[in-house]
């Protein structure tokens, strides 16, 4: 369970996260690509932030990740600028695509279309065999 002192660093080095890596956007030109970030999670003693990264289109998720991993320690600088009067230490980042939203639309395709194991028990019966 995350204490009081994760969840606030955890907010603001995801509130300026998403300033940083917005403006490298607009700055690089780069006008169909939205970068959100929809989590950061605080280890206990501070020392590793996980992000979770929303990236829309979806096709160039894998290749922007890829792309922000390779410039952590760019980035981890900048945050440090930003959150040095309120950050004694800035935690090393550590990025993941939030697939979270790809779940529950999956959830819903499979409720709305012809694969709805509520209303067609036989797809049951084909999954327990499987």
């Amino acid at each position: 369970m995350e204490t009081n002192r994760q969840k606030k660093i955890g907010s603001v080095i995801q509130k300026d996260l998403v300033d940083i890596l917005q403006g490298e956007v607009r700055k690089n030109g780069v006008s169909n690509l939205v970068i959100s970030v929809s989590k950061v999670s605080v280890t206990s003693d501070l020392s590793v932030a996980t992000v979770y990264l929303s990236i829309f289109p979806q096709e160039k998720a894998k290749e922007t990740l890829e792309g922000i991993k390779s410039n952590t320690t760019l980035i981890k600088h900048d945050l440090s600028q930003r959150v040095r009067l309120q950050l004694r230490r800035v935690p090393n980042l550590v990025f993941f695509i939030d697939d979270s939203l790809d779940y529950i639309e999956k959830i819903d395709n499979a409720l709305a279309g012809k694969e709805n194991p509520i209303e067609n028990r036989d797809l049951l019966e084909k999954r327990r065999k499987s």
